[in-house]
């Protein structure tokens, strides 16, 4: 059985890490690989108690999945990050002689960073680092504002950038449109200009979450939230940054004048009142909307109230490379999507699928024409949903469009012939 390490530079606890890594690393281990998973967690004496760390391990053995942790230093910043680089290489290095993984898997570019020094260090036979890209890291920082354009920082990683891509053996990215900036070449070939191997795998969903999703439950839902007979519009995920907040409640603003008995759901993880002001300043009553943060597990029952949901992010050339998970839950609870431009494959799965309506920009004339859109695809409420959750289920299945292509990166970066497979 071969042997691989994720590295992972978040907690544990982290939802992305429980709606994200876990499931995939569970869709690996169905390849024949044996997975252990490095996580940082911050402080972790005061926030994981000795019973709480062994009852994890013990629930992650179970699965097959070999966990450990080190500790996230978080101030100042790029010191506190460099710190952990070289902990994280130490540990990879040692554990890398001692368990001999054949497949060092980093999930992003610190991950990365980690990996590629243990590996410098690794004398023999080296496991295969597998760069897990996801996002343009670089950029999202400058288009984020964080760093300037150009500036030292920038400068630094995007030569650490350069060298990651130099002397990894394999390659996962988000979107088409990634891959197309990245490595052109391999859509044809799922390979580089190197012969080492490239998949494009989206942020995907395991549909056993969404199987509670049916008429029975919105109708349970609606009654419970007193919206039976209202248009539920529903927005999942952050406010601020890449995540337009002004803009969603302009939106809100012309659903409401359109549609009187609009109702707002929102399902937030970010200040309440960042959203609730723009709303009560377009015109929504205390009844006419809700605010709230609800768990993961928890998000498919909210949705399955409403109508339909929007996906507005700052449109920039990071965001290329992104794949906003709130797309893929949003399809496989049959909700079609009002989704703006410039987001990863966001528009060409939207339009290839008619599984909602792309706005080019937040004007006023602009969001209109997009609640008519809407309303047209929505005349037939059930045949849509259907449409929506098929698009789901073949773009976005954890196991047969995940699963299925990590399980093909790691045969391939396995096989002694690279060209065979």
């Amino acid at each position: 059985m071969s042997k691989s390490l994720y590295v992972c530079y978040f907690s544990l606890r982290e939802p992305l890490v429980q709606t994200q890594v876990l499931p995939y690393l569970r869709e690996i281990r169905k390849g024949g690989t044996d997975v252990s998973i490095l996580t940082f967690e911050t402080n972790p004496k005061a926030n994981w108690s000795r019973t709480d760390v062994e009852a994890e391990r013990s629930k992650l053995a179970a699965e097959g999945i070999d966990w450990e942790f080190l500790t996230y230093h978080k101030r100042p910043s790029v010191p506190a990050t460099i710190f952990d680089v070289f902990c994280g290489a130490f540990y990879i290095w040692r554990n890398a002689r001692r368990k001999k993984f054949d497949i060092l898997h980093a999930r992003v570019h610190t991950p990365a960073l980690m990996c590629a020094i243990a590996n410098r260090f690794l004398f023999g036979r080296k496991p295969k680092l597998l760069f897990d890209i996801r996002g343009f890291f670089p950029e999202e920082y400058v288009d984020a504002g964080l760093w300037p354009t150009g500036g030292l920082l920038f400068r630094t990683v995007k030569g650490l950038e350069r060298w990651l891509m130099r002397v990894s053996d394999g390659f996962v990215l988000l979107t088409e449109q990634a891959r197309n900036i990245l490595f052109p070449e391999s859509t044809d070939t799922g390979r580089d200009r190197n012969g080492r191997p490239v998949e494009v795998i989206p942020c995907c969903v395991g549909f056993d979450r969404f199987e509670i999703v049916n008429e029975e439950l919105r109708i349970e839902m609606r009654s419970k939230l007193c919206i039976s007979d209202r248009l539920v519009i529903a927005y999942v995920g952050a406010f601020g940054g890449w995540y337009l907040t002004e803009e969603t409640g302009r939106f809100f603003g012309v659903l409401r004048q359109e549609k009187p008995n609009a109702y707002a759901m929102i399902l937030t993880q970010s200040d309440p009142e960042l959203i609730r002001t723009l709303l009560e300043d377009m015109g929504y009553g205390v009844h006419d909307y809700l605010v709230t943060r609800v768990s993961p597990d928890d998000v498919p029952k909210y949705l399955s109230a409403a109508d339909a949901a929007i996906s507005f992010i700052k449109p920039c050339y990071s965001k290329k490379a992104s794949s906003p998970t709130k797309n893929a839950e949003y399809l496989a609870c049959g909700l079609s999507i009002i989704a703006n431009d410039g987001i990863g494959d966001t528009t060409d799965q939207i339009e290839t699928d008619g599984t909602g309506v792309v706005i080019r920009d937040f004007e006023l004339k602009s969001l209109s024409i997009a609640i008519e859109g809407l309303d047209a695809l929505m005349k037939d409420r059930k045949s849509q949903s259907a449409i929506c959750r098929r698009s789901a289920m073949e773009r976005f299945d954890l196991s047969a469009v995940g699963g299925t292509r990590y399980r093909r990166l790691y045969a391939r970066l396995l096989t002694k012939n690279p060209q065979s497979q």
